[in-house]
């Protein structure tokens, strides 16, 4: 998808600091976090702030165009795809993986919701991934 129509899509007015974290975002699926998409983009936007990083996420998360991830304490990441998947975190790598899931996995069953309006629920993991597994230092 068009970055500029990907935010227009979410009711964000494009910027070109918007439109470069946007894309940062799109082609990165490692899960940046703000000071790595900061140091990637700074050199060739020169006037970017890291605030300007920040609020851009925070904005992004909050019209829907992009997932805060908050599985790791230490830092908080971000995800472009915002479709139906789950994290898993490695412990050993520290790298975040997606999780394909089937769609019922999210449907809240046999919960007293009390009257409430859900409407996230995230699905976070924490363990070995295969790639670490794989490595004859973890055996």
């Amino acid at each position: 998808m068009d970055v500029v129509k990907r935010l227009q899509n979410h009711h964000i007015k494009p910027s070109v600091q918007r439109i470069a974290i946007m894309k940062y975002l799109m082609e990165h699926s490692t899960h940046p976090t703000v000071d790595e998409i900061y140091t990637a983009l700074s050199p060739s936007i020169p006037t970017l702030a890291k605030t300007t990083v920040y609020n851009t996420l925070k904005l992004l998360s909050e019209q829907g165009a992009a997932q805060t991830l908050t599985i790791d304490e230490r830092n908080t990441c971000f995800d472009a795809d915002t479709s139906l998947h789950a994290h898993l975190l490695c412990k050993h790598c520290n790298k975040i993986f997606d999780l394909q899931c089937n769609a019922n996995i999210k449907v809240v069953e046999d919960m007293d919701l009390d009257g409430h309006d859900i409407q996230e629920v995230h699905y976070y993991y924490k363990g070995i991934c295969k790639y670490c597994i794989e490595d004859t230092t973890l055996k």
